[in-house]
């Protein structure tokens, strides 16, 4: 049986090979995908193991081998054209002391080590936008394994112990931290590896589902052909057994190749996946690696399961021979199919106000809920399909109209699962669009006013606990355009008052900075002079508050922070910095309101960047999807449209006919995914951050006609075919 299953794969003609090809290039796709996905995972847990060393300030976690002479220790946040620059500050006390992954040992007083990036830009840029923040003089470059990302920015600085001992919140260690971040607690320098999984899981399965659609509908090619084929072969003799060989025998050689060309697929696109900073920063290529067991996992799965849904879609012939040609109208689909769906959002809206309160079981809710939402989407759409087909054939003014809705309602499944795959699509389209647009709008440009992002600044004490030092006491450099912000000593809670000062002469001078209100004489403000949502704002930045001192009165008062206002280009605001690090050495570096929004920016890009791949991905899979089952859908009603041609029926009227059929259904699913994802988004919002969800911008809009044009036309593409296969030769009976 085996070799004749080969042969029948092999030879069985033009229609036998593109069934193979189409199978095996589903199976490949979605096996590229999958490795990709995976291996993914693996690179985010490679890539977080090489952060530990950087908590090494959490002594707590320290697990490395104890060193014999202590080391001071700090590890502070710099940036460079907006991005983070790791800055560790250490004092040796001997030459046996703790050494960090990638390094000989911690440098000495006035030595410092970089990372290969970090080299590079101190090569590239001038002294006084970069280099002169570090003191003393390069004599190294930090190996690979002290190295979170090829594109990491880190230095590390050896100084004395005096000058060490002099920075906010210095430790002394004598171990290394060497546990990942995600479970080190304290250790905030690192990957939320739980989240990004979570996240790279979510859109795993978010492909899964339309991949395994796209393969069993590729898998049910021709099907009705292949029935019949076999059921003639029952007729001779052939055993139920013998029937399920080669139909398994036929599916696995596809699924094998398409396996074998699916991690032809991964190797291709690794070095580019590696590229794409999905947690922040790009991986290096080998961390997008699979175990031995993920490789044996997948080049034995997927043949299997292409086996077992051979056996599935084969079901009727292996009842009987008769079964195929004596065909009757399927039992109507039931109402109980939107049971699981309401069930699975009456899960998710349980969550809101009562979530619960570990991490696990909050991702074993919200994994529950969403994946109960697409199986509930899956087992409602034969009805939605037959409600729509109903309504279409009360409706019908023309013959392809009644055609088409009699066919529909007939066997709605047939003719929900050439749209399924789509209707996933924009499920997990409209929930993620849903989600991140909610997100960017609730935290995203937290600040009023846009020049406020150029100004840099930075505290005066090095604990930044709000008290200030005396002016006199500053030594900034005269080209420095500077200007002091005061502490403000009014006594009221720290809710109905804002912790610095400034004249309203000086916040008149500085561009983008704000207003006073009228009569005013010193303002209360931020001490990086940026204005939150809650402050009113005008053309020219925030309109501050009035204070109750005099501008006489700001002379004796001590200086809170220093900000320093720029043109907005990267040079300026870089040798600002580089000043501000040198005048204050020992607390909080010297920032911008875009660094530390881009913070928080970069984490959201991490997750926009996995939704624009699981919403990519979809859509394309759920358009091949789209093509295959219509394509199969013509070859098995070959013969009742010849039929069709021969009593009169225009060509005209069967296009129309084949259009409705698939138009019906992929209108009547998009309606109801779309409405379901952003339900789904708006729950999830509401019980993980207490959001109400944001309208989408146009561009999810544009995404989703787009897609659903593009399903028309890919329908449309298929009309020459209906002339060619539905000519009088069609009509005669093999």
């Amino acid at each position: 049986m085996i070799n004749l299953g080969l042969r029948l794969a092999i030879a069985g003609g033009r229609e036998a090979i593109a069934r193979l090809a189409v199978l095996a290039a589903a199976v490949a796709v979605g096996v590229g995908m999958l490795l990709a996905t995976v291996a993914g995972i693996n690179a985010v847990h490679a890539q977080n193991m090489r952060y530990p060393w950087l908590n090494s300030a959490v002594t707590s976690a320290a697990t490395g081998p104890e060193a014999r002479d202590p080391a001071l220790w700090i590890v502070r946040e710099d940036y460079f054209h907006g991005h983070p620059l790791a800055r560790v500050d250490v004092a040796v006390s001997g030459p046996d002391g703790p050494v960090p992954p990638g390094m000989t040992a911690l440098p000495g007083p006035g030595e410092y080590y970089v990372s290969p990036a970090l080299d590079r830009l101190l090569r590239d840029y001038p002294a006084d936008q970069l280099r002169d923040r570090f003191p003393g003089r390069q004599t190294a470059i930090l190996g690979r394994d002290a190295l979170p990302s090829p594109q990491s920015l880190i230095a590390v600085i050896g100084g004395t112990r005096e000058e060490v001992g002099r920075i906010a919140d210095i430790t002394e260690i004598t171990r290394l931290v060497t546990i990942s971040p995600d479970k080190c607690r304290g250790c905030i320098i690192g990957i939320g590896a739980n989240g990004i999984v979570l996240t790279l899981s979510v859109v795993a399965a978010a492909l899964l589902f339309p991949l395994l659609i796209f393969i069993g509908t590729a898998t049910r090619l021709s099907a009705a052909r292949r029935e019949q084929r076999f059921a003639a072969m029952r007729l001779v003799g052939a055993t139920p057994r013998q029937i399920t060989q080669i139909a398994t025998v036929e599916s696995m050689l596809a699924a094998v190749a398409g396996t074998l060309a699916g991690f032809g697929v991964f190797f291709a696109i690794r070095a580019g996946l590696a590229q794409i900073p999905f947690t922040g920063e790009p991986f290096f290529a080998d961390d997008l690696s699979l175990s031995a067991a993920d490789w044996l996992l997948v080049a034995a799965g997927v043949p299997l399961a292409a086996a077992v849904a051979a056996r599935i879609a084969l079901r009727r012939v292996r009842i009987s021979p008769l079964g195929v040609t004596r065909r009757v109208t399927p039992e109507p689909p039931r109402a109980w199919r939107l049971i699981p769906l309401l069930l699975a959002l009456a899960e998710l809206t349980s969550m809101v106000g009562n979530r619960p309160p570990t991490r696990d079981g909050q991702t074993i809710g919200y994994l529950s809920g969403i994946f109960g939402v697409m199986i509930g989407l899956m087992l409602a759409g034969p009805w939605l399909t037959m409600t729509g087909s109903r309504l279409l054939a009360r409706q019908a003014q023309h013959p392809a109209t009644l055609i088409a809705g009699r066919r529909l309602a007939d066997d709605p499944r047939a003719g929900f699962r050439a749209v399924s795959g789509l209707m996933l699509a924009l499920f997990v389209t409209s929930t993620a669009t849903g989600v991140i647009t909610t997100i960017v709008a609730e935290r995203g440009g937290g600040t009023a006013g846009v020049a406020s992002h150029d100004f840099v600044s930075v505290a005066t004490l090095k604990d930044d606990h709000g008290g200030g030092v005396p002016a006199s006491t500053l030594r900034l450099p005269a080209d420095l355009n500077a200007h002091l912000i005061h502490v403000n000593p009014d006594e009221r809670p720290d809710n109905e008052r804002l912790p610095g000062l400034i004249t309203c002469a000086e916040l008149a001078t500085i561009r983008g900075a704000g207003t006073c209100p009228p009569g005013a004489e010193v303002a209360e403000v931020f001490p990086d002079l940026t204005g939150p949502k809650s402050i009113a704002s005008t053309a020219t930045g925030p309109l501050w508050p009035a204070a109750g001192q005099s501008a006489a009165q700001l002379a004796g008062l001590n200086v809170l922070d220093v900000v320093v206002p720029t043109d907005g280009t990267p040079p300026a605001i870089e040798r600002a910095r580089t000043k501000l690090n040198q005048a204050f050495p020992y607390g909080r570096l010297a920032a911008t309101e875009a660094d530390y929004a881009g913070d928080f920016t970069r984490q959201l890009s991490q997750f926009q960047r996995l939704a624009d791949v699981a919403i990519i991905s979809s859509l394309v899979i759920a358009g091949c999807s789209l093509a295959v089952s219509v394509t199969g859908g013509l070859t098995d009603r070959q013969r009742p449209f010849a039929m069709l041609r021969l009593t009169g029926v225009r060509l005209a009227e069967l296009r129309r006919v084949v259009a409705l059929e698939t138009a019906v259904p992929l209108l009547a699913v998009a309606v109801v995914a779309v409405g379901a994802g952003f339900l789904t988004a708006h729950l999830f919002l509401r019980s993980q951050m207490q959001y109400d969800l944001h309208a989408p911008g146009a561009e999810y809009y544009l995404i989703v006609i787009a897609g659903l044009l593009a399903s028309i036309a890919m329908i449309m593409s298929t009309m020459p075919m209906l002339s060619r296969m539905t000519g009088p030769a069609a009509a005669r009976s093999d």
